[in-house]
This record gives structure tokens, sequence and C-alpha cells, in this order.
């Protein structure tokens, strides 16, 4: 494929991978070399998401590509009331107004992405507020959304219980990162570098993990999907 017009040429990957050749005939420790290069990739993986978020213009285009609302927009009903907990700027709170009739109300941490979302997302089915994940706000909501927010948290069996019993909702939709979604990532853990995703994450989901600590708060999981390394999940209370 031709490079567009005007496009800089990237470092040759042919000269990258002589000399990782030559180190590996060097003597340099194998262990050595694969946690130099296991935080390489670490380093390179954050920074293709940002490249990545500047190239969309803003908004990850993993929200694009690997499709992931459809499976929240589906499984919301007509005209529910929902609550985003970690909405970022409302993408997915957009598209559930818009889609749904729902009336969408969206919580997160970051002051930025919550002043991104009420300027750009003006609709009066849609409201946004500032709050730790904790701080859920009052009333009674349909549907949950906790879309890449439990690995965040501690004692998160708490905060699903907590989550329950103050929002009553019908069903929860949770997804979160997948600890199996590349051999790279134990890999990673033996070798005693960082195999998050992201550094702030307190742990990766196995599919157990994540069954045992719904069940411990008191909830079901009713359909249960594995895709682009992650678990997606409807989860239902126990009544």
């Amino acid at each position: 494929m031709a490079r567009p017009e005007g496009e800089p040429t990237p470092p040759a990957h042919g000269r990258l991978l002589r000399l990782v050749r030559a180190m590996i005939v060097a003597v340099v420790p194998p262990a050595t070399l694969l946690r130099w290069l296991c935080r390489l990739d670490n380093v390179l993986y954050r920074a293709i998401s940002l490249a990545a978020i500047r190239y969309e213009g803003g908004l990850h285009p993993k929200h694009r590509l690997t499709g992931y609302h459809d499976f929240f927009v589906e499984r919301v009903r007509p005209g529910e009331r929902v609550l985003d907990v970690g909405c970022g700027v409302g993408a997915l709170a957009a598209d559930l107004a818009r889609v749904k009739d729902a009336l969408v109300t969206g919580v997160d941490l970051d002051r930025r992405a919550v002043t991104e979302a009420r300027r750009v997302r003006r609709d009066p089915r849609l409201t946004f507020l500032e709050a730790d994940a904790r701080s859920l706000p009052a009333g009674r909501f349909d549907v949950v959304i906790l879309s890449n927010v439990l690995e965040h948290l501690d004692d998160r069996v708490g905060f699903l219980r907590e989550v329950v019993d103050r929002a009553a909702p019908q069903r929860l939709l949770i997804r979160v990162p997948l600890f199996e979604r590349d051999w790279r990532v134990p890999l990673k853990q033996e070798l005693g570098v960082d195999f998050r995703l992201d550094p702030t994450h307190r742990l990766e989901y196995s599919l157990e993990r994540l069954e045992a600590e719904v069940a411990e708060a008191g909830l079901v999981v009713q359909e249960r999907q594995v895709r682009w390394g992650e678990i997606w999940a409807v989860c239902v209370p126990c009544h």
C-alpha cells in the first residue's frame, strides 16, 4: 500500500529487528531482554492509544471499531432510566438516549470529561454529574452500566451491594478487562513487569473472579460474552 503523500517515513522495522537480534546474540540474559521488551510494549501500547484518540478527534476509536456500544444499547428497553457510572464524555449515554429514548444520568470523576459531555451532548434526556463512583445520585434506575469501572475500585463487592441497595436496578450491565486476553499478560506478570492495560487498574478479571464477586454481592450472571479481550455481562439481583 502506498504511503499517503506528505506522510513522514516511519522508523524502519528492519533496523529495530536487527537491534533486537544483536541484543539476543550479545550476552544479555534472556529474562533481562524480555523485561526490557515487555516494558517497551507497555509504553508503545499507551502511546498508540493516545495517538489513536487524536486520530479519532478526541474519542478512542475502540468505541467505533469494537462496536461495544451495541451490547449496552441492545439490553436497554425504550424509555428506561439508566445510570451510567464512569460515563466519560458521554458517548454511550448519547447513543442510549438517541436509540432507546432512555433517560440517562452519567457520572464521572473526571471534571474535564463531564464538562465536555455537557458541552457536546446537549439532550434533555441526558444529565451529567461530576462525582466519584461511590457517590451515586439519589433515585432508582432500571439499568446500571459499569463499563470499565470495577477494575478501578477496591472493595468491589461492597460497591456492587451499594449499587443494588441504592439504585434498585433490574439489570447491571458490566464490562471489564480479561486477564487471559493475550499470552504476554501472564508472561509480564511472571517477569515482574506491569501487565495491566491501565496503571490505575486494581486487577484484571478472569471469568471465575467476576462470577465470584457478583455472586458475593447478591447478583447472578444472566448473560456473558468474551470479546475484544474483555468480559461483557448482564447481571441481575437475586430475589
